[in-house]
């Protein structure tokens, strides 16, 4: 059974007092905000600030005689036109780190009150607090005495109807990026497609609302989902391999007035395939996941809030692009489940052929049961390219339909809000062109034979793909049946190892569709 916050007891505190404090045990108390001291530590800090310039820029560690207790000051320093709400939750997490290493086991955060530029600085605070908390999976299976590193972590806010609020959503919102770093973060064994399966049935939707659909059979993946089946060819030799695709479906109470359907590429090893990786740079490639970690980390946040009027759909693509003699190959040509031949041109343009086949079912679906206010999403890390271009920002890419409706704005300005940053690009008739079939007899080519980060658009061009590769190209502004779509490239949002997952793209998906 899993647990979905990183310690056992999320306290409230109301009250700043040496005896409360000593009666539920704090032995800490961590300060983010110079701006925002409490009365009782006023003196203490006025007086460090006279004879220590560095006071207000450099993390310290020091004891309140008022509060009988430790107190860790890691200081948000001067804020900048460019600087984003990510600064709360940084210095959060800064201050639990140095908590720790104090010798911290019950910290208590003092969260910003009030903020003219920033609204969710409180919200973020706590996110940024349970994010340095995590601890990873198989550290947590392996040595169950390191399973937290703290039992209990209070939060100190003046306003206890506000307080609570804030608890609650900051919990819905690290359930699902709890489950989405167990997911994306477990080793190529751990988290090899059939033990995400497992992990997925050992509890994590636990409120009877989210209910899955498994499919592992080689035959009915191979008919149904023939360029998934294309990658997963090499790694179905090895059981405990095998390719899985997860359907999850939440449904509310109420009649649905929108429908959010996401696809995720969880690729849980990327050697490249036959096109194999070489240079030291397959490393890290077990984080290929962590689109289909963003899915069902998702689906664990609708689960909490259960907002009402919507209807959720999430598909993992579990698959390992595995090197060996059944391995796919370019110069392959495959026809989709959309009937369109597909020529590939490099293997480790997998990520792609993962999604499309389950992407064309879901529009398949989205048709035939006229599903309202439809909006498809494919969330991947899927390009090299996307990190040139925007560093540690995921990135969206909406067509005709998704774009006409302002979503791309607004996913990002929700983004901006809660600290989950988005940059928009935009499809243009090249990338299309550049995926339009070369030779004779095929539709659609998969790829070049470059890598994304060598490629002019190189992040865009993907969505495209997908969209040709499924049909959804039939489905713009313009014809009898438009059907939004977006394309989210994390793969510079994500996280890389040594860093644990992030979780990006929850945060944003949430606060822009289920709010």
């Amino acid at each position: 059974m899993v647990r979905f916050l990183p310690c056992r007891v999320l306290q409230p505190v109301t009250s700043l007092e040496a005896g409360y404090l000593k009666d539920n045990n704090f032995d800490t108390v961590c300060v983010i905000d110079g701006a925002q001291v409490p009365a009782q530590l006023k003196a203490c800090f006025s007086a460090h600030e006279s004879v220590d310039a560095a006071f207000n820029s450099e993390i310290c560690c020091f004891r309140s005689g008022v509060l009988d207790c430790r107190v860790v000051y890691a200081p948000l320093g001067t804020l900048t036109d460019f600087d984003d709400v990510r600064r709360f939750g940084e210095a959060a997490g800064k201050a639990l780190d140095r908590a720790i290493k104090a010798g911290a086991k019950q910290p208590l955060l003092v969260l910003p009150t009030a903020s003219a530029d920033f609204a969710d600085a409180d919200l973020v605070s706590i996110l940024g607090a349970l994010a340095k908390l995590y601890v990873p999976l198989q550290l947590r299976e392996d040595v169950p005495a390191k399973k937290e590193r703290f039992v209990k972590i209070g939060f100190f806010h003046p306003d206890a109807a506000k307080l609570a609020k804030l608890l609650k959503e900051a919990s819905a919102f690290e359930a699902g990026r709890f489950v989405a770093r167990d997911i994306g973060g477990g080793d190529p064994e751990r988290m090899a497609p059939p033990r995400v399966e497992q992990y997925l049935n050992d509890g994590v939707f636990d409120k009877n609302l989210v209910f899955k659909t498994v499919i592992s059979d080689e035959a009915t993946l191979t008919k149904e989902y023939p360029l998934f089946a294309a990658v997963n060819r090499a790694a179905a030799c090895v059981p405990r391999h095998q390719g899985r695709l997860i359907f999850l479906e939440y449904n509310s109470n109420s009649p649905p007035k929108k429908t959010l359907i996401l696809v995720g590429k969880g690729v849980t090893y990327d050697t490249g395939g036959a096109d194999i990786k070489a240079g030291g740079v397959m490393a890290g490639m077990s984080r290929d996941k962590c689109g289909a970690a963003a899915v069902a980390g998702f689906m664990k946040t609708v689960e909490q809030f259960q907002p009402q009027g919507v209807h959720v759909i999430g598909v993992l693509c579990m698959v390992r692009n595995s090197v060996g003699e059944e391995c796919y190959v370019s110069d392959e040509m495959v026809t989709s489940r959309a009937g369109v031949r597909v020529r590939v041109g490099n293997t480790d343009a997998e990520g792609r052929m993962a999604m499309a086949d389950a992407l064309c079912h879901m529009k398949e679906r989205v048709i035939a049961e006229n599903m309202p206010d439809a909006h498809l999403f494919t969330i991947a890390t899927l390009t090299g390219h996307a990190v040139l271009a925007v560093g540690n920002h995921s990135i969206v890419m909406d067509n005709g339909p998704a774009r006409a409706a302002g979503h791309g704005r607004r996913l990002q300005e929700q983004g901006e809000v809660i600290g989950d940053p988005f940059e928009i690009s935009i499809l243009r008739k090249e990338d299309f062109d550049f995926h339009c079939g070369k030779c004779y007899g095929e539709d659609v080519l998969q790829a070049n034979n470059l890598p994304s980060s060598r490629t002019v658009r190189g992040h865009q061009s993907p969505a495209a793909f997908m969209m040709l590769s499924t049909g959804l190209d039939k489905h713009g502004l313009k014809s009898d049946r438009p059907i939004k779509y977006s394309h989210l490239d994390i793969a510079g949002s994500a996280g890389d190892i040594p860093d644990p997952p992030t979780g990006a793209s929850i945060l944003a998906l949430a606060r822009t569709h289920l709010h």
